[in-house]
C-alpha cells in the first residue's frame, strides 16, 4: 500500500511540475506578446504624430502649387512692361506686389531652386535643351527658363533650365 502511494504522490508531483512549466511557458508567451503589442502601439503613436507634423508643415503645398504659375504670369507680364515704358508708376507698382509675392511665398515656406551655375541635378532640374558652350563645363546650368520652388525640404516644382554639353567638338 506505501508502494501505490509513493507512486500517486510521485506522479500528482510530475503533474504539478509539468503543469507548473506549462504556465510559466504560456506566461513568458503572454508576457513577449504584450511587450510586441506596447512597441507596436509606440511605432504606431510616432508615426500617427509624424504624418500630422508633415501634414501641418507641407499644408500649403496644393495651394502654393496653384499660386507659383500665376506668380511666373506676372513675372513675364511685368519685364514686358519693364521693356515697353522706362520708369513708369504703374512698373513701380506692379514691382512692389512682385515683391509682396515673393515675401509671401517665402513667409509661407517656399523658396526658389537656384539653378544657374548649379551642376543638373534631376531631382531640382528639368533639362528641356543642351547647348554647347566653350565657357560652361558639361553637366552644369547655363540658364534658366522658369524657376523651380521648394517648400521647406520637398520640391513643390523643379526648376527648367538649359545644360551645358561642353565646348564644342572640332
Amino acid at each position: 500500500m506505501s508502494n501505490d502511494t509513493t507512486d500517486a504522490a510521485t506522479s500528482a508531483e510530475q503533474t504539478e511540475d509539468s503543469l507548473l512549466t506549462q504556465l510559466q511557458g504560456d506566461i513568458e508567451k503572454f508576457r513577449d506578446l504584450a511587450l510586441r503589442s506596447q512597441a507596436d502601439f509606440d511605432n504606431f503613436r510616432k508615426r500617427a504624430a509624424r504624418e500630422k507634423e508633415d501634414a501641418i508643415k507641407y499644408a500649403n503645398a496644393s495651394f502654393l502649387d496653384r499660386l507659383i504659375p500665376i506668380l511666373d504670369s506676372f513675372e513675364l507680364g511685368l519685364n514686358a512692361a519693364r521693356a515697353s515704358a522706362a520708369n513708369s508708376p504703374i512698373i513701380a507698382g506692379m514691382d512692389m506686389v512682385a515683391k509682396q509675392l515673393a515675401d509671401f511665398l517665402t513667409a509661407s515656406g517656399a523658396e526658389p531652386v537656384n539653378a544657374e551655375g548649379q551642376p543638373f541635378d534631376p531631382n531640382m532640374h528639368e533639362a528641356v535643351a543642351q547647348e554647347e558652350s566653350a565657357t560652361v563645363p558639361e553637366g552644369v546650368v547655363i540658364r534658366q527658363l522658369r524657376k523651380g520652388f521648394k517648400l521647406r525640404d520637398r520640391l513643390l516644382r523643379p526648376a527648367m533650365v538649359v545644360v551645358s554639353k561642353g565646348a564644342p567638338a572640332k
